[in-house]
């Protein structure tokens, strides 16, 4: 009989995305959120603008960079992002998990591009970044959000490159730091590591993106909600806080008040410090408990944000693919039941697992509490397998 753990974490948010709220939060702290007013009144306007201020000021863009709030959360920045600068040269496209195979997808089969270069890796791995020819446009995720790999650094993109780098950074914007020099297009929401609330992306770019933007015109329409320039020229009001569509002030009032916490807690440097932590508190219960890996096959490459875990115990893995699919998913599905933790399956298209948030606004102590509880549903499960068999 599997011992109950005597302690819980506080909060039982662990999924990625829209992810655990801040410690502390209220919906008390959005009071003076400016609702039932127009989003271009002085008001709403200004909010938006100290939205766009402080993205600047926590995650250090560079001042020549231009920051604007999108539709569509993550997805809809990136899309706006491939629809409108995509097709001036060829493409590179890097996917090594699902929300990269969507891009793969979105340039090959909607945008019907011809110079198309696909590099992929399965899931737990990275492409050959060697291979990458940055005489195309490169598009690649920073962090795989469901295989839990990320790139180790910038240092594979060069200063020296013609092509335009577009990244989708939603799962380390505000968890790992981002070499803005070596990024010309990068995109991510606020539901993710600072457990806003959803619907609305951010899209920041270089003036070399400001450039190609000015100089090119795709061969296709562009959607009103995609486009960024008017007449030949940037809409400079878009990156001012003028939104294309009609923007929730709630939200971005919450986003305000995930911006003010990490400024109260030291900043970025604080926060990645706090990711950090949460994802070495797994790495030292992963290291000494057999049952379980990492899916990230390479310490360099794991993500300190969507931690995925794989079941290594010899008895599970000798199970039908199904079965231990099965086994993966009840053991999430205990963990719910406990009100110990909320939606940690492994996501759909990956392989079966658990994936875990560590991201800044979760508490080192919750996930500890965790792993304990982690240990209680394999041993609760395991022995449900063994008197059936």
């Amino acid at each position: 009989m599997a011992i109950t753990p005597a302690s819980r974490p506080v909060s039982p948010c662990f999924s990625s995305g829209p992810c655990a709220k801040r410690p502390g939060w209220s919906l008390e702290n959005l009071k003076t959120a400016p609702l039932g007013r127009s989003h271009r009144a002085k008001a709403g306007k200004a909010k938006l603008k100290l939205a766009i201020d402080m993205t600047r000021d926590v995650l250090r863009v560079p001042a020549d960079y231009r920051i604007a709030i999108t539709p569509g959360s993550d997805t809809g920045a990136v899309e706006m992002a491939l629809w409108s600068m995509l097709g001036a040269r060829g493409v590179d496209l890097l996917a090594w998990e699902s929300f990269g195979e969507g891009w793969v997808s979105d340039v090959v089969k909607e945008l019907k591009l011809a110079n198309v270069r696909t590099l992929k890796a399965g899931y737990g791995e990275l492409p050959d970044l060697t291979k990458v020819d940055f005489d195309n446009d490169v598009v690649f995720t920073w962090n795989g959000t469901t295989s839990g790999v990320r790139v180790p650094d910038a240092n594979w993109i060069p200063a020296d490159r013609k092509g335009l780098t577009i990244c989708d950074a939603t799962s380390a914007a505000y968890a790992q730091a981002l070499d803005w020099a070596k990024l010309d297009v990068t995109t991510f929401s606020w539901q993710k590591a600072l457990g806003g609330e959803a619907a609305h992306g951010v899209i920041v770019l270089s003036p070399r993106a400001v450039e190609r933007l000015e100089t090119y015109k795709p061969a296709w329409p562009l959607p009103k909600l995609f486009r960024m320039t008017k007449g030949g020229k940037i809409t400079e009001g878009f990156f001012e806080g003028e939104t294309i569509n009609t923007p929730s002030m709630l939200c971005v009032e919450d986003y305000l008040d995930a911006l003010n916490w990490s400024k109260e807690i030291g900043g970025l440097d604080a926060l990645i410090e706090r990711a950090d932590l949460n994802a070495k508190t797994i790495a030292d219960w992963a290291a000494k408990t057999a049952w379980i890996d990492f899916l990230a096959v390479k310490p360099e490459t794991r993500s300190n944000t969507s931690v995925c875990l794989k079941v290594v115990d010899p008895e599970i893995v000798a199970l039908a693919p199904d079965a231990q699919a099965a086994f993966a998913k009840a053991l999430a599905n205990l963990l719910e039941k406990e009100k110990v933790a909320y939606d940690i399956g492994a996501y759909r298209d990956a392989p079966p697992g658990l994936r875990i948030w560590c991201g800044a606004t979760v508490e080192a102590s919750d996930v500890a509490a965790l792993t304990q509880w982690l240990d209680w549903a394999f041993a609760v499960e395991k022995a449900k397998l063994v008197k059936a068999a």
